[in-house]
């Protein structure tokens, strides 16, 4: 099996990059919430190196290899506990994590639904069933810093529910209005309303519109 490897970045791809070892290229899938990092780490000159992870994928007519690649052990430790859940395969995982690993293990110790649930692929009796395996077993992931975290103490959830909802009346889709509700608290901690909230979630679309 193989644990790690290092080499150069042929190809960067939506999910995962190409890497060339030795004239051999392999391609390593990616969970996006750690996708950015590893970005910030690539250049054409350094050789990169990720802790992966493995497995078979069996199919009717071929068995087919996959290399999942992360920057650290405690990644791959996290994923390892995430997979642990059933019905939760590894690539399933690697598109569920696309918020930085810090907030989704606190979403899991303080039972916050309304965030696993946001997650690709993660509906609400998966996020149930995430909760009722992992809860209390994921404290130290909580520590790592790869994003400033949210914090959930400041709004209720009526509040949370009654943003999403009015953003379903404009037409989002329920996935996609929670994503955005994260991200409205992952920049401002200190939401309190629902007006705010959604201003603040205003705000980051202009941005971003400005900058495509």
């Amino acid at each position: 099996m193989i644990s790690r490897i290092r080499g150069k970045v042929k190809e960067v791809k939506d999910d995962g990059l190409l890497i060339d070892v030795g004239g051999l290229s392999y391609e390593i899938l990616i969970p996006a919430a750690i996708m950015d990092s590893i970005k910030a780490n690539i250049s054409d000159e350094d050789f990169l190196e990720l802790v992966t992870y493995c497995y078979h994928k069996i199919e009717p007519s071929r068995s087919v290899s996959v290399m999942i690649g992360f920057s650290n052990e405690i990644e791959r430790e996290f994923f390892l506990q995430f997979i642990s859940v059933s019905g939760v395969g590894p690539k399933a995982a690697v598109k569920a994590l696309s918020l930085p690993i810090s907030a989704i293990a606190e979403a899991i110790d303080s039972a916050n639904h309304t965030i696993l649930q946001s997650l690709p692929g993660v509906g609400r009796q998966r996020a149930r069933e995430i909760i009722a395996k992992l809860q209390g077993k994921v404290g130290k992931y909580g520590l790592m810093r790869d994003k400033e975290k949210v914090s959930r103490a400041v709004v209720s959830d009526d509040i949370q529910k009654e943003a999403v909802q009015v953003l379903a009346q404009l037409q989002y889709k329920k996935q996609e209005a929670e994503k955005m509700l994260y991200q409205a608290f992952v920049s401002n901690p200190n939401l309190k309303t629902v007006e705010e909230i959604l201003n603040e979630i205003y705000r980051q679309r202009s941005k971003k519109g400005e900058s495509e």
